[in-house]
């Protein structure tokens, strides 16, 4: 399974994308700001584009199985969950049905309860799940 997160919308304090599933779209990801390459500053800095492996593990913090993105440079525990605003993230990618405009997304619950069983099936037949990120700027 392909996964592809186009950034779009780069503000102050967040960055909006277009997440698209084997080249549909599925929903809107809400992440914090884009730093300069190198510069990392914790739970306020967006992932570097590229691509990267996701798995589904366990969480430890919520406590159940979520889509977990490995091995970014500087970065650990990444994941892809609900959330609202870049107050929600410390660098995760926060899925939602509706982007108003801003640093908000709506519909977070039902876009991640729509996404999370695709990439529960991709694991079940053994395929390998990547996610690239691409800034569009």
């Amino acid at each position: 399974m392909k996964i592809e997160v186009k950034r779009f919308e780069y503000g102050t304090n967040f960055t909006i994308s277009r997440l698209f599933l084997d080249g549909s779209f599925q929903c809107y990801v809400l992440e914090d700001v884009v730093r300069t390459t190198g510069i990392k500053i914790k739970k306020i800095t967006a992932i570097p584009a590229g691509e990267y492996k996701l798995d589904l593990d366990f969480s430890p913090r919520y406590q159940k199985i979520m889509p977990h993105i490995l091995s970014v440079p500087g970065f650990e525990g990444i994941r892809i969950h609900s959330g609202n605003t870049d107050e929600d993230t410390e660098g995760c990618l926060l899925v939602g049905e509706v982007w108003p405009g801003g640093n908000m997304i709506t519909g977070s619950r039902s876009a991640y309860s729509k996404l999370f069983p695709k990439l529960q099936e991709a694991k079940d037949r053994k395929e390998d799940i990547l996610i690239t990120i691409v800034d569009t700027r």
